[in-house]
C-alpha cells in the first residue's frame, strides 16, 4: 500500500545534523535548489536559496548560542513541520524566547524548501540584529 505521508526520517536527519553542527551531513539533507523563507528584518530574515546560504544561516543561528527544544514533529503529505522553542541571550543582554514552526517540504528524500513561522518576529529581528 502506498503511503501519502512524508518521510519523517529526512526531518530527523536535518535535526541530527543541526544538533551536532555537522554541516557536511546537513549538505546531504538539503536539496541543491533549496529555498528558505524567514520573516522579519534581522540578519537571518528574508528568503535565501541554495545549500551554502542555508548552511551559513544555520551557522549564524548556532553562533548566537540558541537553545533549541523540539516540541513536536508533525507529518503531512508533502513535508514535515518541526514545532520548536528557541531561547537565548546575547552578551549585551538581548533575549529571545520564541516558538516557531519550521516547515520542511520534502522532495526526492531531501529538504527542498523551509518556511519558518515565528511567534515573535520582532523579538527575533532584534536578537539577530
Amino acid at each position: 500500500m502506498a503511503s501519502n505521508r512524508a518521510d519523517v526520517t529526512v526531518a530527523e536527519r536535518f535535526l541530527g545534523a543541526f544538533g551536532a553542527h555537522d554541516w557536511e551531513a546537513m549538505r546531504t539533507v538539503l536539496a541543491p535548489d533549496l529555498a528558505w523563507s524567514m520573516p522579519g528584518t534581522g540578519t537571518i530574515s528574508g528568503t535565501i536559496h541554495g545549500v551554502d546560504a542555508a548552511v551559513n544561516r544555520l551557522q549564524e543561528i548556532v553562533g548566537r548560542g540558541l537553545d533549541t527544544e523540539l516540541l513536536h514533529i508533525l507529518t503531512g503529505e508533502n513535508g514535515v513541520t518541526l514545532s520548536l522553542h528557541n531561547t537565548g541571550e546575547t552578551p549585551d543582554g538581548r533575549k529571545l524566547d520564541e516558538y516557531l514552526a519550521t516547515v520542511l517540504t520534502i522532495r526526492d528524500g531531501r529538504v527542498a524548501a523551509i518556511d519558518s513561522y515565528l511567534s515573535d518576529v520582532d523579538g527575533m529581528s532584534a536578537f539577530f540584529n
